[in-house]
């Protein structure tokens, strides 16, 4: 097998747990949270998914990526023992880039890599706003690596029709009538896959 075809089956590998990935955001969509969804996989099968929860627990930590890892630890067929790296073997495909907060809690989870659609411009931790990930040492915690471009599109697009919405659960709520959807979408430097 050529070294291009192997890096295709890869890619493909990569763009079928994100399209669980946005499985799970539309998921979020429907139950009026921001559209995040994510999957952790492990040899080869989905160990946990999850969405988004802020808006139904009206807990800001409820990002999708803690709602899985609780689980995970939660699970004693998932984490049988206590290891200070629990997450080491696994690889999560989020919808967006993770924040600041849950960039540095995979960290500290010892997660092995990160693939995300879209860039996270106002919090990301992976590197669009701070490199939690692997730009900033840490004395304890290994670095991961962090794709970005998987569903790029879709990811943006998602998020675009959950923020012409009304916001319901907001203090005090915004008209939103006259917002029209935005369908294109700039190509980001780097960014290599988008479907």
């Amino acid at each position: 097998m050529a070294a291009h075809d192997s890096e295709d089956i890869e890619a493909s590998v990569h763009l079928s747990w994100m399209r669980r990935a946005m499985q799970m955001a539309e998921e979020a969509l429907a139950a009026q949270e921001v559209p995040v969804g994510c999957v952790f996989v492990r040899g080869g099968r989905a160990i946990a998914e999850a969405r988004n929860r802020t808006n139904e627990l009206r807990n800001a930590t409820r990002h999708a990526e803690l709602e899985a890892i609780d689980y995970i630890l939660s699970n004693k067929d998932l984490t049988p023992e206590v290891t200070e790296y629990p997450l080491s073997d696994t690889t999560l495909y989020v919808t967006v880039e993770p924040c600041i907060m849950c960039s540095s809690a995979l960290r500290q989870m010892g997660i092995k890599e990160v693939f995300f659609g879209c860039e996270n411009d106002r919090f990301g931790g992976c590197g669009s706003v701070l490199g939690v990930n692997e730009s900033l040492p840490h004395p304890k915690h290994p670095a991961y690596k962090a794709t970005s471009g998987y569903c790029r599109e879709e990811a943006i697009l998602i998020l675009r029709r959950f923020y012409i919405t009304e916001n319901s659960n907001a203090p005090m709520p915004k008209s939103k009538t006259n917002r029209v959807l935005k369908t294109e979408i700039k190509p980001r430097k780097g960014s290599h896959l988008s479907s």
